[in-house]
């Protein structure tokens, strides 16, 4: 069965049948994405929900949860939708279409939105999960394809995860022993982040094997930093053909000190798993104090772990192998979503107000804005839901930018965030003036960038590491293929807002890997985006 809007379809495979004929969306994830597609229908056809429940004879709550992807649907409230949002949404014997964005630009964007919850700090959450014998209960969790791919590999491992809740929850509680036998392959060599089950089942298993990890491509990224960071612990890992096959030595001293050869923000959160199922106490070197990692520290608080230095790049947990708690928890705003917000409205030259930004992992990213001339705003701090992230409301105002004197290039926190990086570009290119962008940390990732040139911009590539970028752009419609990097393709999205004319991006289904809903959530900004597939 496919299910499409006007432009929009996907297939729908393997759904579970209730006696009824109804479709049973809490138990196979793809019927999400129904939800998803009837969302943006009735967006397009500016409805609320409210009143596509009274076409269709339902309540808003039930519609609410539909587009949420956590209510059975039937067959027949499939049809009187289609009625109702002017749309064929059921369609038989059709393979899935390739997903595109056409961006009618060059207008102007208003209001107000929030910061979603973090992509990277759900994943962190998730697989540290995996070390609680209790039951971990997580809020407002981002509903996006990484998240589902590991919440795949999960299940497929008997972890029971079960959504719930208006507010995207989600609850997990995981077996005394786990199937790792059963491991979903698919889903995990789509995602870089099956690496992180490495730290977690250190404590479990004497030996056990994992996919080979993927992810977007950024060119050579190498797992030794994290093998480096988990030798300690006693893992030895032996690649063979897709898989990894881990071992571990249990005979280590209970006191261990770890220095990590690279500060990064998986590679940390590995360490820090690892030291958090062993009894004993262990001093991380070198850790990344990053929002992700921040996020992690403070669950394991939750679970009776000790984390001394959180924030900082030495860390000090006393951990324990017996780890039983029912827990519930927050992961903190993203401040990558944040910084994609906010340069939706510089780059349109717009006022917007972005809620809920993290400011502790943006002071960076807003100071360098500052010294390109934006005129912005602040409000006074508030507290996230976890009780410890710090919060404000920053609003942008239509500026007159310059390039910066320096180079804009990224560090480890507290610096410049590396995934902030990419939207250095098309700001840039916006601002009178000549701008060096030195993406050190990634081999191959600039090069996407320079397809800002399909829509006007003076983007160059001086290496694989660098580029120069000359501004103001006159922006100017254009049809570009997707990057297969989550950050590039965004950042050729937002330049489409501000290009004047239709632009096409084509193959973006790479954006739903990192985002819920981005195109939803900037038309409610004012931006004209429709989705089609063809």
């Amino acid at each position: 069965m496919a299910i499409s809007t006007d432009t929009t379809s996907i297939d729908i495979i393997g759904p579970a049948k209730t006696e009824t004929g109804s479709v049973d969306i809490t138990a196979a994830d793809p019927m999400r994405q129904v939800g998803a597609l009837i969302r943006a229908a009735r967006v397009d056809r500016k409805l609320t929900q409210a009143q596509l429940a009274e076409r269709v004879g339902t309540s808003q709550s039930a519609i609410n949860r539909i587009e949420q992807g956590s209510q059975n649907i039937s067959i027949e409230l499939l049809a009187r939708l289609s009625v109702a949002l002017k749309s064929e949404l059921i369609s038989f014997g059709e393979r899935p279409k390739t997903s595109h964005i056409r961006v009618h630009g060059g207008q102007k964007l208003h209001g107000s939105i929030a910061v979603n919850s973090s992509k990277n700090g759900a994943v962190a959450l998730l697989c540290a999960a995996l070390i609680n014998r209790g039951t971990t209960r997580l809020h407002r969790v981002a509903r996006i394809v990484e998240v589902d791919r590991i919440i795949d590999v999960l299940r497929s491992m008997g972890v029971k995860v079960t959504w719930y809740g208006d507010d995207n929850s989600v609850e997990i509680v995981v077996p005394e022993d786990l199937n790792l036998a059963e491991i979903d392959e698919d889903a995990g060599r789509r995602t870089r982040s099956v690496l992180m089950f490495l730290g977690p089942l250190i404590g479990r298993f004497d030996n056990f094997s994992l996919p080979y990890a993927g992810g977007c491509d950024l060119g050579t990224r190498t797992v030794e930093p994290h093998l480096i960071a988990l030798r300690p612990f006693g893992l030895d890992v032996e690649a063979t053909t897709g898989w990894y096959r881990a071992s571990v030595n249990r005979d280590v001293p209970s006191e261990l000190n770890v220095v990590l050869t690279e500060r990064g923000d998986t590679v940390t959160e590995n360490a820090i798993m690892a030291a958090a199922v062993r009894d004993g106490v262990t001093v991380i070197r070198n850790a990344s104090p990053n929002y992700m990692v921040q996020d992690l520290c403070f669950y394991l608080e939750l679970l009776g772990i000790s984390v001394e230095g959180i924030g900082t790049t030495t860390l000090r947990i006393t951990g324990s192998s017996s780890i039983n708690a029912d827990v519930d928890y927050w992961p903190s705003e993203d401040p990558v979503e944040a910084m994609s917000l906010l340069t939706a409205g510089i780059v349109t030259g717009s006022e917007i107000t972005v809620t809920r930004v993290p400011i502790e992992f943006m002071e960076i990213e807003l100071a360098t804005l500052g010294e390109m001339k934006l005129r912005y705003s602040q409000t006074a701090e508030y507290m996230a839901h976890n009780g410890r992230t710090r919060l404000v409301d920053v609003t942008v105002y239509p500026s007159e930018l310059i390039a910066p004197i320096d180079k804009i290039h990224p560090m480890p926190f507290p610096g410049l965030n590396i995934d902030n990086l990419p939207f250095f570009v098309v700001i840039a290119a916006c601002a009178t003036g000549d701008t060096l962008i030195h993406d050190w940390v990634y081999e191959g990732r600039a090069i996407h960038l320079t397809d800002l040139t399909r829509l006007g911009a003076q983007v160059r590539l001086r290496d694989p590491h660098r580029l120069d970028v000359t501004g103001p752009t006159h922006w100017s419609g254009a049809e570009v293929s997707c990057p297969p990097a989550l950050r590039p393709a965004v950042v050729i999205l937002l330049a489409m807002l501000a290009a004047k004319g239709t632009s096409v991006l084509r193959n973006v289904d790479i954006i739903s890997r990192g985002y819920e809903q981005l195109q939803e959530r900037l038309i409610s900004l004012g931006a004209s985006i429709e989705t089609f597939r063809d």
